[in-house]
C-alpha cells in the first residue's frame, strides 16, 4: 500500500518523518521487543539527525543498518555511517555497536558477503525482515544504490549486493536488493524541494518504472512524505 503525505516544507517533513518513526520503533518493540531499521544517506541524513533526538523510544532496542554504503574508509566524507557517527550518535542515546557496519579494507565484493553474514547474526535468520526502512531517492529515480538500467535492479538472489561501477561516485557500494527492500513492514521516502517535483511525478502520477517506483513492499506499507515544491506536479 503507498501513502502519499503533503506537508508544508522541510521542517514539516522532519516532524513527520520523526513522528512515523517513533510509532513504528514503539510498535515494533511492543510486539516483537526490537526494532530493526535501515538507514540510508543524503538528504535523509540530516533530517534524522535533526528529528531523532526528539523521538521517545527505548533506544537500546534499536539496531541499525543500512540500506546501501560506500566501500570507502569511514572517516570519509563518503561514508553514510562516518555521517551518522558524527552527526546522530551524539545527539541520542544510540551506541556505535548497534550499528551494522561495513567491514574495512576489503573489496565490494568481500564487503557484501561480510554484511549479509551480519545481518544474518543480527535477524538469528536468511531472512531479513526490516520493521522500517528510510529510503532516499535521487534526480535519477534511483533509491538505496539501485539505479536505473543497472544489472542489480533484476537480482534476486543475493540479499546484499556489490556493485563497482555505481553511475554517481564512489563507485563501489554495497546495497539491500528488492527482495529484501519488499519484504519490509515499513518503507519511507522522505522528499523535499523542487529539483524532486518531476521525478516525483513520473513516479507517483505518471508510474514510470524507475528504481524508486519498485519499491512495493509484499504486506507492507511504502509512505511517500513529501513538501509543497517537491510535491508541485502531482
Amino acid at each position: 500500500m503507498t501513502t502519499v503525505i503533503k506537508v508544508a516544507n522541510e521542517q514539516d517533513i522532519i516532524k513527520k518523518l520523526s513522528s512515523y518513526i517513533e510509532k513504528i520503533s514503539n510498535d515494533a518493540i511492543l510486539n516483537r521487543g526490537h526494532f530493526f531499521v535501515g538507514l540510508s544517506g543524503g538528504s535523509v541524513v540530516k533530517y534524522l539527525c535533526e528529528g531523532l533526538p526528539q523521538v521517545n523510544t527505548d533506544w537500546s532496542k534499536w539496531t541499525l543498518a543500512f540500506c546501501d554504503e560506500r566501500v570507502v574508509p569511514e572517516d570519509s566524507e563518503d561514508s553514510t555511517f562516518g555521517c551518522y557517527n558524527r552527526q546522530l550518535i551524539p545527539k541520542t542515546e544510540l551506541d556505535r555497536n548497534q550499528f551494522i557496519v561495513i567491514k574495512q579494507g576489503v573489496t565490494a565484493t568481500e564487503a557484501a558477503k561480510d554484511y549479509m553474514e551480519k545481518l544474518k547474526e543480527a535477524f538469528k535468520s536468511d531472512e531479513f525482515k526490516f520493521d522500517l526502512l528510510l529510503l532516499g531517492m535521487g534526480p535519477d529515480g534511483h533509491t538505496c544504490s539501485l539505479f536505473p538500467g543497472h544489472p542489480l535492479l533484476d537480482e534476486v538472489d543475493l540479499k546484499v549486493a556489490a556493485l563497482t561501477d555505481s553511475p554517481k561516485p564512489p563507485p563501489e557500494r554495497i546495497t539491500l536488493t528488492y527482495p529484501v527492500i519488499n519484504s519490509a513492514r515499513n518503507c519511507i521516502f522522505a522528499c523535499s524541494g523542487a529539483g524532486k517535483a518531476d521525478m516525483i511525478k513520473r513516479i507517483l502520477k505518471d508510474h514510470e518504472n524507475l528504481p524508486a517506483a519498485r519499491v512495493k513492499p509484499e504486506g507492507g506499507s511504502v509512505y511517500w512524505i513529501v513538501d509543497d515544491a517537491a510535491a508541485a506536479h502531482l
